[in-house]
């Protein structure tokens, strides 16, 4: 199920106020919550959109009509990031319908905790399909669609605080997907470099989703160890997301980006 509010490809110049203007993105998870915001800002700053979704159907149509109804560019595409051959081909229809690929956001991510004496094997395989494997598969099928026509590309990872400091028990195998993304980011710049492709990873800390509400039972918790007691908004992360996909970063790659309120200070 998809929708687009205009498929020939994107080649327009940039300007000062839309600085991803011409260029095209994909995000990974993008109908809801911190993937919403990202998906809304980079509209906003001129790039065409493409986003993946696994269920949230009526979502990811309601931001289609949204960002084109604000004169952008959207293409939604149903993927399960676990699913390696979806993923794959969702990247691929970005880019054919889209006409390129300039910027891949991993933003699809799940969080399951439980104590390791009966964490359940299932769960470990899926939090390291979703968060590690399925970035990974995104990467590798985006980077063949980009720096085509120019140098330009970006790979963006949204990772957590939680690859620093896992201050609670139950988090293990959480904290553990998310610090492979650190490695995993050091050495794809240095794989991608060549190419002119920066890469890096956004880590926050707690952010106001219906996955974790700025209201919740650990809120107060989370607000007692950051040094700005409060969730971040999903804006917030979007906007670093944006100077990293813009052209302002170009000598930025490499990078674990923390933007959580002191959370692992």
């Amino acid at each position: 199920m998809s929708s687009v509010s205009e498929t020939s490809p994107v080649s327009a110049p940039s300007s000062p106020g839309r600085p991803l203007a011409g260029k095209v993105a994909l995000v990974t998870g993008g109908a809801r919550g911190i993937g919403a915001a990202i998906v809304r800002r980079l509209a906003r700053d001129g790039a065409a959109v493409a986003f993946t979704y696994s269920s949230s159907a009526a979502p990811a149509q309601a931001l289609v009509a949204d960002i084109a109804a604000s004169g952008g560019k959207a293409l939604a595409l149903q993927a399960d990031s676990a699913d390696a051959v979806a993923l794959t081909q969702a990247v691929d229809r970005a880019a054919r319908e889209l006409g390129r690929l300039d910027i891949l956001i991993n933003n699809a991510g799940v969080a399951i905790a439980g104590e390791i004496g009966s964490f359940a094997l299932a769960d470990f395989d899926h939090t390291l399909n979703v968060n590690v494997r399925a970035v990974f598969v995104a990467t590798q099928a985006a980077v063949r669609h980009m720096g085509q026509g120019g140098a330009y590309g970006r790979v963006i990872t949204i990772g957590s605080t939680n690859s620093d400091r896992v201050p609670w028990a139950g988090f293990s195998v959480y904290g553990m997907s998310k610090a492979a993304i650190v490695g995993l980011t050091k050495g794809l710049a240095r794989d991608l470099g060549p190419r002119g492709i920066t890469v890096n990873n956004v880590q926050p800390g707690p952010v106001n989703t219906d996955m974790n509400p700025a209201d919740g039972p650990m809120a107060g918790d989370m607000h007692g160890l950051m040094a700005l007691s409060r969730h971040a908004h999903p804006d917030e992360i979007a906007g670093m997301v944006a100077y990293l996909a813009g052209p302002e970063s170009g000598m930025v790659t490499g990078a674990s980006l923390l933007i959580d309120g002191g959370f692992a200070a």
